[in-house]
C-alpha cells in the first residue's frame, strides 16, 4: 500500500506542474511593469486551474506523509525523482516541447538511480 501513496505523490506532483505550466503559457509572458506583474501573478493565483495545481500539491504532501509512515525516507525518497521523468516526457506531447538526446540520457540515469536506490 505504501507504493500506492508514493505513486499518488508522484502523479499529483506531475499534475500540478503540468497544469501550472499550461496556465502560465495561456497567461503569456510576465509583463515588464511592476504593477502589471502584480496583476499577472494575482490572476494566476486566483485561476481555478492553478488553484487545482496547489491543491494537488497539498494532497501530494499528505500522500507523502502517509508513505513515509510506512517506509524509510532513504528508501522512499528516490522514487519522487520519477516526476522528473514524467514531466519532461508529457511536456513533449502536451506542450510540443523539444527534448534533447542529452536530456534523454540524463533522464535514463535518473531512472537508473531509482532502480539502484530502491534495492534493499
Amino acid at each position: 500500500m505504501a507504493y500506492i501513496y508514493i505513486l499518488a505523490t508522484i502523479l499529483l506532483t506531475v499534475y500540478g506542474q503540468l497544469v501550472i505550466k499550461w496556465q502560465v503559457d495561456l497567461a503569456g509572458e510576465l509583463p515588464p511593469a511592476f504593477e502589471s506583474k502584480i496583476i499577472y501573478i494575482l490572476r494566476l493565483l486566483f485561476n481555478p486551474w492553478v488553484i487545482s495545481g496547489f491543491i494537488s500539491a497539498f494532497f501530494a504532501a499528505i500522500s507523502w506523509m502517509i508513505a513515509l509512515s510506512k517506509l524509510p525516507l532513504s528508501y522512499a525518497y528516490p522514487f519522487t525523482s520519477l516526476s522528473f521523468i514524467f514531466v519532461p516526457f508529457i511536456s513533449v506531447f502536451v506542450f510540443k516541447e523539444a527534448i534533447s538526446i542529452q536530456q534523454i540520457v540524463g533522464l535514463f540515469f535518473v531512472v537508473l538511480g531509482v532502480v539502484i536506490g530502491s534495492q534493499r
